[in-house]
């Protein structure tokens, strides 16, 4: 595969709505100001602490528990790894199957319970042929899901000036920003830190870089790696937007 075509699939994997979520919550919690910063903090952490990670990875082929082993933690270390991905993996999965049963439910009028089956199930033959499958979905539905994403931001901005106030002058459940309030948004956004193993899990597969060229390698791996937070932050942001304004 191409680095353009491995980057693109990267990509896929932050097209969950925990995003919109996570930014609705903390704003609604924090207020703007406290969500804005904690924002901003979190993503330089995921810039500096996701770049040798991806690095290594794509440039050996290799995931977070083989990278975890090469680094010299030994199998017991990699255990521990896989462990902490396996529970933010199942941890954001159970957040978007909820989101999207509810969108179901809201949507077509499917039962909850029925909702949450379908969710948990339709992906099986989407992942059954790895990274293959999961890379011509990715590109098959992108144009749909670009549509999709960019409509509330069409909605957003036909807010004008008062619904940006709005959003901005944001105090949160807290009223007046404090410390205590950014220390406590940060720790939310935190919570995303492992998502740079799944980027890892499809940056593995790019080609070697004395094949493709130094420039296309270095672009698919700091856009769709580190850079993965420059994508989520601004879902983040149409999250933190949209709650004010639905409210």
């Amino acid at each position: 595969w191409s680095p353009a075509w491995v980057g693109n699939t990267a990509l896929g994997s932050i097209a969950f709505l925990a995003c919109e979520a996570i930014g609705a919550t903390v704003t609604i919690g924090y207020g703007f100001q406290s969500m804005a910063w904690a924002l901003a903090a979190a993503a330089l952490i995921f810039l500096i602490s996701g770049l040798p990670v991806c690095y290594y990875g794509a440039r050996h082929g290799v995931d977070m528990d083989l990278l975890t082993r090469g680094s010299g933690f030994g199998y017991l270390g990699s255990t521990i790894t896989s462990a902490v991905y396996a529970s933010f993996t199942f941890i954001l999965f159970a957040i978007e199957a909820v989101i999207l049963s509810a969108a179901l439910e809201l949507c077509f009028g499917i039962p909850l319970p029925v909702g949450h089956i379908i969710s948990a199930l339709v992906v099986i033959p989407i992942a059954a042929y790895g990274f293959k499958r999961i890379s011509r979905w990715q590109n098959w539905t992108q144009p749909l899901w670009l549509l999709l994403q960019l409509a509330p931001l069409l909605w957003l901005a036909s807010m004008g000036q008062p619904g940006l106030d709005l959003w901005r002058g944001h105090a949160g459940a807290v009223g007046t920003p404090s410390l205590l309030s950014f220390g406590a948004a940060l720790a939310v956004f935190l919570s995303l830190l492992p998502q740079i193993g799944e980027q890892v899990d499809y940056l593995r597969f790019l080609p070697p870089k004395e094949d493709v060229g130094a420039r296309r390698w270095w672009s698919a791996l700091l856009l769709t790696g580190p850079g993965w937070i420059v994508i989520g932050g601004l879902k983040i942001l149409i999250g933190s937007g949209l709650a004010v304004i639905a409210l």
